[in-house]
């Protein structure tokens, strides 16, 4: 394999590394070796869904019985093989809760995996933060392989779910099937998408094993069913995509809301007495709630005003996107993959207000 990839980089730079021209061919081939080298070191995990070989490391909020996997950055494919976004879990006397599902239903089992590492009390529910496609593919492999505990979402969630895996609304069908496409074999023909089993409006509060959980509606936000979960007990915050951790966040939506969203991160601002650690959707975890909260309104707020701006003046999107300073942002992961995306989306929007 080292003869191999040498005699590309000869192909790449000449033997005196001078060459002045360059076949992007062995580029893409070189580049695509060494990745490959450097994925099978990982030793693949089966599941009844497909191997997964990325790493999977389950970290622990410190002090807490609070768990939680964090996803790689970048738009799902066949690379991180739809590993983008977070969830955890919480291990009570009585029982588990979890955060999220992941993106594909491997993952899900992986996360049961990760689950029974740590305790063998039966889990209780799973509380979906928002229905997109990378943080509920995996409810299936709770379904079929955790004992069915009960999916709990905000009721705007339904409109996405449809209620059962046969009805699901058109988006929902079209996503899956573009990620039966950009995914395979972990999402495939067998796929389906789980409903929630129970339903609330603004708020929901329970108990488990003497943990107290809040489940809050935030949304339409990032999607219309963004809800938060604080365990009281412990001072964790689960996110959701409410709030992102070191990354550019994902405002590319018809359904986002910027103006609940804002308010949303207001809410969460005022809780600042009661969390000493934040679990985001997407990114890092953090101790400093301040810092997340500022981050993702901060990033809003920028691009709003820079495409506000560009509306009131008659300025093609094209050229306010090129004329925008995006040092600040441009060396955040997920920057371009999402960036001129969500640019074009608050253009958008700030055109339909300029006309109302």
């Amino acid at each position: 394999m080292k003869i191999a990839i040498q005699s590309m980089l000869i192909k790449l730079h000449g033997k005196d590394g001078l060459s002045p021209r360059v076949d992007t061919r062995w580029v893409v081939l070189a580049c695509s070796l060494l990745f490959g080298m450097a994925a099978s070191a990982a030793t693949p995990v089966e599941t009844p869904y497909g191997a997964v070989s990325l790493p999977f490391t389950l970290h622990q909020v410190p002090g807490t019985p609070v768990y939680y996997i964090e996803g790689l950055s970048g738009v799902p494919d066949s690379v991180n093989e739809g590993h983008t976004s977070n969830a955890g879990f919480v291990v009570t006397e009585a029982g588990v809760v979890v955060f999220d599902a992941l993106g594909t239903p491997a993952l899900g089992y992986r996360l049961l995996q990760r689950i029974r590492e740590v305790t063998d009390k039966p889990i209780k529910c799973v509380v979906v933060s928002h229905y997109h496609a990378d943080h509920i593919y995996g409810l299936q492999a709770f379904k079929e392989h955790g004992n069915a505990p009960t999916v709990l979402a905000q009721r705007g969630t339904l409109g996405y779910a449809g209620g059962t895996a046969d009805s699901q609304g058109e988006d929902a069908a079209r996503r899956l099937e573009q990620r039966r496409q950009a995914l395979f074999p972990w999402v495939d023909e067998k796929t389906f998408i789980v409903a929630p089993d129970e339903v609330f409006d603004q708020e929901m509060r329970f108990e488990l094993g003497g943990v107290q959980f809040e489940v809050r509606h935030l949304g339409p936000a990032h999607a219309p069913g963004d809800s938060i979960m604080l365990v009281r007990n412990y001072g964790v915050l689960f996110g959701g995509d409410v709030l992102y951790g070191g990354r550019v966040p994902f405002l590319d939506s018809p359904e986002t809301d910027v103006e609940r969203w804002l308010t949303g991160l207001d809410y969460i601002a005022g809780l600042k007495d009661q969390m000493r650690y934040i679990i985001p959707g997407h990114g890092t975890m953090s101790e400093d709630a301040g810092q997340v909260v500022e981050a993702t309104r901060d990033y809003i707020l920028y691009v709003r005003e820079a495409m506000g701006r560009a509306v009131r003046d008659f300025v093609s999107f094209d050229e306010a996107y090129r004329n925008t300073d995006w040092s600040r942002y441009e060396k955040l992961p997920a920057f371009d993959g999402s960036n001129r995306g969500n640019a074009y989306r608050i253009y958008l929007d700030e055109e339909a207000r300029s006309v109302k």
